[in-house]
């Protein structure tokens, strides 16, 4: 018998009333003063050594146990988006223009949930839990930032976990995949230049928007076409473009492009860079155009180590046989968790979080995002349990 169940199950009303705390008081990037002192209050509290500041809003806890063993880092991130929330509940945020809408704040509640189911089994531990509540998450920046503060430093982990509240599954399914289950992330723009003049009189210009028109379905047609299908997924998608033109009547100078590409391979986002900057230049050269490119790498694929994801799925299939795995869970959607994975072997596993009888329907970073609060005592008692495995003889 799996006890973090019934312990984490005696935590709903703490865990839900936390949830709701956190969702109706959001903060940005770097700006989660609020969050992060809550969580080192707790953590303090419950008797882990706490250090705050790290990576600007970030807080790193450690649990020792009273046994020399491996250490186990577990990453939530807390921060959320610029959103304007459109739910009508109790809980709903109150800050204007601002909202979980990712559930950052269901990461944040389970972690701490996690850390007082583990502090009470200190004595069972051979090893230690190093708890990092990560900023600004959303930004893609937040990982690198703790990481120049030394976060993999004192001590350095033997494995890292972490899960994410995911609407694209039920409740009742989790996702545990082996290898790339998250894309990388990649912003570029394109500034095409020509020579704006009157739109009557289109021949004497050398139109951008006509180049841009061009260069847009070209750089759609770039995945399928220059991408080999077999050195995995990627999605390349234009965002916004953006003229220098105020008036139905004037050809404008220029045209901005921005976009995105995602990959599950770090190789394969370098091709579509190369890829990106070649057939700029051609298509505007062919236009008379001239053109800017930039591209800025933010985040690596999240990949799973098949290791350590055989353990997570092993402890999940005998202590809660009764929920779905999904071994083939993936998503184009991206992560910095990335980057503390690259250094150390870990799983990244999702917990299923729609329920279509109650309206919890609605996707990540929609202005009506909600979960199911049931996922709340689940998912500490998956994590509890993922981590007690490295660091208990029984798991329990």
């Amino acid at each position: 018998m799996n006890h973090f169940r019934a312990e984490a199950e005696a935590l709903r009303e703490e865990l839900v009333a936390r949830r709701r705390d956190l969702h109706q008081h959001p903060e940005l990037a770097f700006e989660e003063v609020r969050t992060a002192g809550i969580i080192a209050e707790e953590l303090g509290r419950l008797g882990l050594e706490v250090q705050t500041g790290v990576g600007k809003t970030g807080v790193v806890a450690i649990l020792e146990g009273e046994q020399d063993g491996p250490t186990v880092m577990y990453r939530a991130d807390m921060d959320a988006l610029p959103i304007q929330e459109e739910n009508e509940v109790e809980y709903a945020s109150r800050t204007p223009g601002k909202m979980h809408a990712c559930g950052h704040d269901g990461h944040v509640t389970i972690a701490l949930g996690v850390a007082k189911l583990l502090s009470r089994r200190r004595e069972n531990l051979a090893g230690r839990v190093k708890f990092v509540f990560q900023p600004a998450e959303e930004a893609g920046v937040g990982a690198l930032a703790m990481l120049e503060d030394g976060v993999m430093q004192g001590p350095s982990p033997d494995v890292v976990l972490g899960l994410h509240l995911w609407n694209p599954l039920p409740v009742g399914t989790l996702g545990v995949a082996e290898g790339p289950v998250m894309a990388s992330c990649s912003i570029f723009r394109v500034l095409v230049k020509g020579r704006g003049g009157h739109a009557a009189l289109p021949y004497t210009t050398n139109d951008p928007v006509i180049c841009t028109a061009q260069l847009v379905n070209a750089l759609h047609a770039l995945v399928g076409r220059r991408v080999n299908p077999l050195d995995g997924l990627a999605v390349l998608s234009v965002t916004s473009i953006v003229t220098s033109s105020t008036t139905y009547n004037v050809i404008p100078d220029q045209v901005e492009i921005l976009g995105t590409f995602r990959t599950m391979r770090h190789e394969t986002a370098l091709l579509l860079e190369q890829q990106i900057r070649e057939i700029s230049a051609s298509v505007c050269q062919s236009w008379g155009c001239t053109e800017e490119v930039t591209v800025d790498h933010k985040t690596f694929p999240v990949i799973n180590d098949p290791e350590v994801t055989a353990r997570v799925r092993r402890v999940f299939a005998d202590s809660f046989s009764e929920y779905t795995l999904d071994t083939s869970a993936r998503t184009m959607a991206s992560e910095d968790v990335s980057f503390l994975m690259n250094d150390a072997p870990g799983m990244y596993f999702f917990v299923g979080s729609s329920n279509a009888e109650r309206g919890l329907t609605y996707g990540h970073h929609h202005p009506r995002f909600d979960f199911d609060e049931d996922v709340l005592p689940l998912s500490v008692a998956l994590m509890s349990s993922a981590v007690a495995d490295y660091l208990t003889t029984d798991g329990k």
